[in-house]
C-alpha cells in the first residue's frame, strides 16, 4: 500500500510539473516598461545626472536585469510639474519618482525625518538608522496608506549652512532676514524672525543677486558654484546644522512593485543601495575641489556660524521637533525611534569619528 501511494504521489507531481514550469519561465521572461519622474530639472548634477543619480539608477537597473525592466526618466517639467511626483506615483500615473521626502510635509509632517533632521544624523548614522535601526520599516509604514514603497537612493552628505550677502554675528542679525530655506530648518529660522522663502534651485541666484532675498541655502560647494551663487554673495557659512545629511528618496507605486518578480525587486533594491553610496562619494569628491576654488579664486569667505548662534538654533530645533511630535502620533513614533538611535550612535561617533577628526586637527596645528 505504501509503494502504491508513493507511485501515485509521483505521478501527481509529474502531472503538475509541466504546468508549473511555463508559469515560472513566463514570469522570468516578462519585460516591464516603467516611467520615473523627478522633482529636479533637466541636467541637474546628482539629482538627475551623474554617478549615482536617478538616471544612473535607471541605467543600472536596465543592465542588471538584462533589459527586463526599463525605466524611462523624466526630469521636472518634462512629464509633470516638479512637486507632483508623490501624487502621480500614488495614483499609478507613473511607477516611480525621485525627490526628497521633506517636500511632502503637507502630506505628513513625519515624512521630513526621512530626508534630514536639523542637528540629526550624518550620512553614516542616517543609513545605519534606515537599514539597521528600524527606519525603513517606519518609512514603509508611513507611506503604506498612500500606496507607496519608499527607499533611499542617494545622499549629499552634510550640506553648507548657506550664502549671505552680509555677515551674521548674532541672533539679532536674523530678524527680518529674507532667506531661501526648505524643510524643518525653515521652521526653526522662522522662530528667529526670518522671512522664509521657498524657491526652486533655478530661481535662487537671480533672487539673491537682486536682493529679493538676503541669504540662501542650496546644497554644497559644487552645486552652489554651478548656480553661480558666489557671484551674488560672498559670505559662505557652514556647520551643517540644518542638513547633516540629505536623503534622495525613491518612491514606487505599491501595485507596480507587487507586479515585479522577486529577482527584479532585488535588482531595484541593489541599484538604489549602490546609488546611495556612489552619489555620496561623488559629492565628497566634487565638493572638496569646488570649495578650494571658491575660496582661492572667487573671493568667497567660508567660515562656521558663531557658536552662540548655533546654540540658539539647536535650542529652537529641539522645541520645534517636540511640539510636532506632541501633535501627531505618527510623527512621535518616528521621532522617538530617530532620537533613540541617535543617542546610541552619538556615543559611538564620539569615540570614533569625532576623536579622529579632532586629533587630526590638533596634529596639523603642531
Amino acid at each position: 500500500m505504501k509503494r502504491r501511494s508513493f507511485v501515485k504521489a509521483g505521478l501527481a507531481g509529474a502531472a503538475v510539473a509541466p504546468f508549473a514550469k511555463p508559469n515560472i519561465v513566463a514570469a522570468q521572461n516578462k519585460t516591464f516598461q516603467w516611467k520615473m519622474t523627478n522633482a529636479y530639472g533637466p541636467g541637474s548634477p546628482f539629482y538627475v545626472t551623474g554617478p549615482g543619480s536617478p538616471m544612473d539608477f535607471c541605467e543600472m537597473v536596465k543592465k542588471m536585469s538584462g533589459g527586463r525592466l526599463v525605466i524611462q526618466h523624466f526630469a521636472a517639467g518634462e512629464l509633470i510639474p516638479a512637486l507632483e511626483g508623490f501624487d502621480a506615483v500614488s495614483k499609478g500615473i507613473v511607477e516611480m519618482n525621485a525627490a526628497n521626502a521633506y517636500f511632502w510635509a503637507g502630506k505628513s509632517f513625519a515624512a521630513q525625518y526621512f530626508t534630514t533632521v536639523p542637528f540629526g544624523l550624518n550620512f553614516q548614522g542616517m543609513n545605519a538608522w534606515l537599514y539597521h535601526g528600524g527606519g525603513m520599516k517606519l518609512w514603509e509604514e508611513l507611506y503604506k496608506p498612500f500606496d507607496l514603497v519608499p527607499m533611499p537612493m542617494g545622499n549629499t552628505g552634510v550640506q553648507m549652512t548657506g550664502w549671505y550677502r552680509k555677515p551674521v554675528q548674532s541672533i539679532e542679525d536674523y530678524k527680518g532676514l529674507k532667506m531661501r530655506i526648505p524643510g524643518l530648518a525653515g521652521k526653526v529660522y522662522a522662530e528667529l524672525g526670518v522671512d522664509v522663502k521657498l524657491l526652486p534651485g533655478g530661481e535662487i541666484f537671480p533672487a539673491l543677486e537682486r536682493g529679493v532675498i538676503d541669504a540662501a541655502e542650496f546644497v554644497g560647494p559644487y552645486q552652489d558654484r554651478r548656480l553661480g551663487l558666489q557671484k551674488a554673495a560672498k559670505y559662505y557659512y557652514t556647520t551643517g546644522w540644518h542638513e547633516p545629511s540629505n536623503v534622495t528618496e525613491l518612491i514606487i507605486n505599491a501595485k507596480a512593485w507587487a507586479s515585479l518578480p522577486s529577482d527584479l525587486q532585488e535588482i531595484v533594491k541593489a541599484a538604489a543601495a549602490a546609488c546611495n553610496t556612489i552619489s555620496h562619494t561623488w559629492c565628497e569628491a566634487t565638493n572638496a575641489e569646488a570649495l578650494d576654488d571658491l575660496v582661492k579664486n572667487h573671493g568667497v569667505i567660508a567660515q562656521p556660524l558663531p557658536p552662540q548662534i548655533v546654540a540658539k538654533l539647536k535650542e529652537i530645533t529641539q522645541q520645534v521637533l517636540a511640539d510636532a511630535a506632541a501633535k501627531d502620533p505618527a510623527t512621535k513614533k518616528i521621532h522617538d525611534s530617530f532620537m533613540a538611535f541617535k543617542a546610541i550612535h552619538d556615543k559611538w561617533a564620539g569615540i570614533s569619528e569625532s576623536v579622529y577628526q579632532s586629533q587630526i586637527r590638533a596634529a596639523m596645528s603642531i
